[in-house]
């Protein structure tokens, strides 16, 4: 370079309102490798005839479904959740726009699509996706790593109702109504004479507008202080449609529930492990079941529970029923380990490497050790059917009987009782009852549980409980957190399972890809 030069700067031609010869082609413009040419390879291969069946001939012409579903499908891979927001991708993302064909359905189209047509035909889509990376040898579906989650539904968290305040609420109604006819009958006797004052354990609002209305007429003409007017009138005014109100709410809650929320009346108060206020607080959540494989989601479900325990049945017979076949084992958790899910395996002879309550206290001496004396490590005979005391005294057999759990099975409980605990020196520690020990053992349950140990600490035990940990549990982790699905977008149960569905479609999905 010669001395005394200077340098200039040099920028690229930028002609922002030069005209093209050519319009671009977006298909260029899209790598062979990118992410979206994988959803819709995968998404053309499946069958939406039942999909399609949701579309009524006649009237204008409509999105075609398959479309809608790649792009919402890759929407939830890009982690936009809401409707507006992937009607804003379909117009300025050029993956996007490349997926819908430059079409530009806007957020009413996407949402309706979502939350009415893909209902009751999501679940077998997912399942053809399943079966399609099962066929290239990306899983295994005789194989199960089932664990669930708590997500918060869309709904407010302090509008609230609760099982026991409704049951509260009806029988204050119930006493006030009692006590309103004792003082009718005690100042107009002669008129309610020939009506039967009795009868008012189950109340609605007929029977309450009916006595109401009997009592007024007796006491028409009788003095009546100021205070009972006010009450007869409350009554007459609020009563029925108050218990109106809570027979709907009841209604809404069924057997297995104890609250639900106002805003969405599906879902119920659970206790999460997000706590923004830190004290404990329920929030209104689903609680969301998934089995895996390999990391991939081959089957979710959505339940109303609280806890996992009564979860695990409708959701294996959802998988069973998806694909036909039944799996040769299934790894859980804990929160699984209860006398019918345990029966409930043995019976189909499902392999189940799923722990108890106890079984992690049982693994470590210190804690084995704390109840010396606890009926599961007294000494029992099974010919004579007699267990013995921490005295060696025997414990005859009192009586069977059989008790109900929650969701209706049955279990038999039989009684143990010792000879004579007066004089003996371990009384205290032995227990704490006036008169002798009695004791209940569920014997079908402790076989189960025996059964349930040895297999869990045998080698492949071991490694499937080892296999659990980082098989399922990572894939809510995915979700939840890498994704910041926290929350859910759409309310109603029917409507939060196809957001459900979405979030395991784009997972598996996303997987592929990765």
């Amino acid at each position: 370079m010669a001395r005394g030069k200077t340098l200039s700067v040099v920028f690229k031609a930028h002609h922002q309102n030069q005209g093209m010869l050519l319009p671009p082609d977006l298909n260029e413009m899209i790598p062979d490798s990118h992410p979206v040419r994988v959803v819709d390879t995968i998404l053309d291969k499946i069958d939406i005839t039942g999909l399609i069946a949701q579309y009524k001939p006649g009237g204008a012409s409509s999105y075609h479904p398959r479309m809608l579903l790649k792009v919402v499908v890759y929407g939830y891979i890009n982690n936009i959740y809401s409707s507006r927001k992937i009607e804003e991708a379909v117009c300025q993302n050029i993956n996007f726009m490349w997926l819908s064909g430059m079409s530009k359905p806007d957020h009413n189209t996407i949402n309706r699509f979502r939350g009415k047509r893909l209902q009751k035909t999501l679940q077998p889509i997912f399942t053809q996706v399943v079966l399609l990376l099962c066929e290239e040898g990306l899983l295994s579906l005789k194989e199960l790593y089932t664990d669930g989650t708590k997500i918060e539904a869309n709904a407010n968290r302090y509008t609230f109702v609760w099982g026991k305040s409704i049951k509260t609420h009806k029988e204050k109604i119930r006493q006030q109504l009692n006590e309103l006819w004792q003082y009718a009958q005690s100042v107009a006797a002669a008129e309610l004479e020939d009506t039967d004052p009795s009868g008012f354990d189950k109340i609605d609002s007929e029977k309450v507008t009916r006595t109401i209305e009997k009592i007024n007429e007796a006491l028409k003409e009788k003095p009546v202080s100021k205070e009972i007017k006010q009450q007869l009138n409350y009554a007459k005014k609020n009563w029925p449609a108050a218990l109106d109100k809570y027979e709907k709410q009841e209604k809404e809650l069924g057997h297995q529930r104890n609250s639900l929320s106002k805003t969405d009346t599906d879902a119920t108060f659970m206790r999460m492990k997000e706590d923004h206020m830190k004290n404990g607080q329920l929030k209104p959540a689903y609680n969301v079941q998934i089995s895996t494989n390999n990391q991939y989601i081959l089957s979710y479900s959505l339940h109303q529970n609280a806890t996992d325990t009564n979860t695990l049945i409708p959701h294996l017979k959802q998988h069973i029923k998806s694909y036909g076949i039944k799996p040769s084992n299934i790894t859980a958790d804990a929160g699984y380990g209860s006398e019918q899910n345990y029966q409930w395996l043995e019976n189909r002879r499902i392999t189940g490497y799923v722990k108890h309550n106890q079984f992690d206290r049982n693994q470590h001496k210190k804690t084995r050790g704390k109840k010396p004396y606890s009926s599961d490590k007294l000494r029992y005979d099974a010919a004579t059917d007699i267990y013995y005391c921490p005295k060696d005294k025997p414990m005859r057999n009192v009586g069977t009987y059989t008790q109900k759990t929650s969701t209706g099975f049955e279990q038999t409980i039989t009684r143990y009782e010792t000879e004579s605990c007066k004089w003996c020196r371990l009384r205290e520690q032995c227990h704490n009852s006036k008169g002798n020990r009695i004791i209940t053992i569920n014997h079908n349950l402790q076989r189960l549980k025996s059964r349930a140990d040895k297999r869990l600490i045998t080698t492949r035990g071991v490694a499937k409980r080892k296999q659990r940990c980082f098989d399922t549990e990572p894939v809510f982790g995915n979700i939840k957190h890498n994704h910041n699905f926290k929350r859910f977008m759409l309310r109603g149960l029917e409507k939060v399972r196809v957001e459900t569905g979405l979030l395991a479609l784009a997972h598996n999905l996303r997987k592929k890809i990765a």
